[in-house]
Formats: structure tokens, C-alpha cells, sequence
């Protein structure tokens, strides 16, 4: 099976879910993720969580294109979290016919983000939905190994990881951990690059992941040492939000994303010849 991309939604954050899905069928992405839920309390709601029209216009150009939706964004288990209070959210993603939903843990007792978690794994199997736990290091999943642990504790077959490249490279995870993974526990990756040197305080790590991220192979991450401890063919997906490339076309942003990782993939492929 040939590996296929996913461009994310952060990408092309200023099109509508109709236009992105296009632009990725022009590109040759495979998949799009789309937001449904705002990701901060000054976010204003999506329009497509609540308007039908939207909904049918998103579900048509995803057949006519062959296009599909990897992802829908953002569920935060908090302490008050209440897994009912996200039924319209998963009847959307499943109308979508999405396949996986990216989930934050900002709850800092464990045990109480853990039962939740589950509780919420558990509801989304019904809609055949995966919970994918991102960490992030302001967040209380800062690393990959409490990811792991969380995501075994809640003892659900549809929980997974998902690792995107800056907060794996802000964070201290490993490529032993990440090799040590099993392929289950992984759907897709979310890729970007970034610069060394940085601003460790939560509002620069932020800063960084929400609007400054570079183009895959244009910073100093070593994301082909990230793609070749990864289980091959794994979904890769394009989320590079950046303020100079926001002046672009976002048809030409997806597109340069798009190439970019291709390119890293081949590079990673020829090491491992060589290798």
C-alpha cells in the first residue's frame, strides 16, 4: 500500500472545508482534516458543526474528488469533561465519514484524564472513530512516554497516539520510544519543521506551533530520523501554519507542504538504502 498525505487543517486554515478538500484532491493529498470545534474559548464555533448546508456541500465534493477525512479537530478531556457533550460533534464526523479525532489532555489529575479518555474512546467506537491523544508540552500530556501510558491505561482499541514533529522535537521523547510503538498504536503524524533554538515558556512554544511552524525541511528538525523510526507507509500529514507563506495562495502553501514531505520521505527511504 502506497503511503499517503493528509493536509491538516492549520494549513489552509483561512479556506472553507469545501475549498480545502479541492485543493488537496489538486495537490494529491489523500485526505483532509477539517475543524469542527474551536481550539481556544475566543475561537468562535466552525460553521460546519452546525450548518447542514455546509455539511452536504463538504460530503459531496469529498466524493466527487475521492477525498477523504483523516481527521476532525479538537476534543480537550478537561476536568469537567463530559463525553455527551460531543454527540453532535461525532454525528458530524461520522456524516464526514471521518476516520480518526484529534484529542488534547489538559487535566492535571492523570487518573481522572485516563477515565474520561476511555469514556470517550468507548463513545466514539460507536460513530468508528479512533481518539488519537496528541501531546504537547504546555499541555498535561507533555511527552510521548505519558501519551503512551494514558493511551494503555484506558485499555481501548481504538485509542492511539498521534506525534506531531514540533512537540516531539520540544519534548522529551525519544526515537528508541517512538520505534518501540507498535504500529497499532498509530494512525497518522502530523509533520512540520522549526527551528533549534527556541522559546520554552508555554506562550513561545504556542507562538511557534500556531502560526510560525516551517515548511518540512526548511528548519532543523530531524524529521527524516522521525520518518524512518516510524512504521512504514504511515499517513503523513501537512500541518504547517506560517505567517509569511499566509500571503501565498493556500492552494500553492498545500502544494509546497505536499512536495516537501515528499521529498523527506525519499530522503529517508535512500538512508535506509544506504544504510
Amino acid at each position: 500500500m502506497p503511503r499517503e498525505y493528509s493536509l491538516s487543517f492549520l494549513t489552509v486554515a483561512d479556506v472553507s472545508p469545501v475549498e480545502a478538500v479541492k485543493i488537496a484532491a489538486q495537490c494529491g493529498y489523500a485526505a483532509v482534516g477539517l475543524r469542527l470545534l474551536p481550539a481556544a474559548p475566543n475561537e468562535a464555533d466552525y460553521p460546519i458543526l452546525t450548518q447542514s448546508q455546509l455539511i452536504r456541500e463538504t460530503r459531496a465534493v469529498l466524493k466527487d474528488t475521492g477525498v477523504r477525512v483523516a481527521d476532525v479537530e479538537i476534543v480537550r478531556i478537561t476536568p469537567d469533561f463530559d463525553s455527551k457533550k460531543y454527540l453532535q460533534f461525532l454525528d458530524v464526523a461520522q456524516q464526514l465519514g471521518a476516520q480518526h479525532i484529534l484529542v488534547a489532555g489538559n487535566d492535571p489529575e492523570q487518573a481522572r484524564l485516563i477515565q474520561h479518555f476511555a469514556e470517550f474512546c468507548e463513545l466514539s467506537k460507536r460513530y468508528g472513530l479512533s481518539c488519537d491523544l496528541e501531546f504537547m508540552p504546555w499541555t498535561h500530556v507533555k511527552n510521548l512516554a505519558q501519551a503512551e501510558q494514558i493511551v494503555s491505561a484506558s485499555g481501548q482499541d481504538n485509542a492511539a497516539i498521534l506525534i506531531d514533529a514540533l512537540h516531539f522535537a520540544r519534548s522529551d521523547s525519544t526515537l528508541e520510544q517512538v520505534k518501540a510503538l507498535g504500529p497499532a498504536r498509530l494512525n497518522y503524524v502530523q509533520l512540520c519543521d522549526a527551528l533549534a533554538e527556541y522559546d520554552p515558556s508555554d506562550e513561545g512554544l504556542i507562538k511557534i506551533a500556531r502560526g510560525n511552524r516551517l515548511v518540512p525541511g526548511q528548519g532543523e528538525l530531524d524529521l527524516v530520523g522521525l520518518i524512518r523510526a516510524l512504521p512504514e507507509n504511515l499517513m503523513f500529514a501537512a500541518e504547517v501554519p506560517n505567517q509569511a507563506l499566509a500571503a501565498r495562495p493556500a492552494l500553492e502553501r498545500a502544494q509546497i507542504n505536499f512536495n516537501a514531505i515528499q521529498q523527506l520521505v525519499a530522503q529517508a527511504q535512500q538512508d535506509a538504502v544506504a544504510g
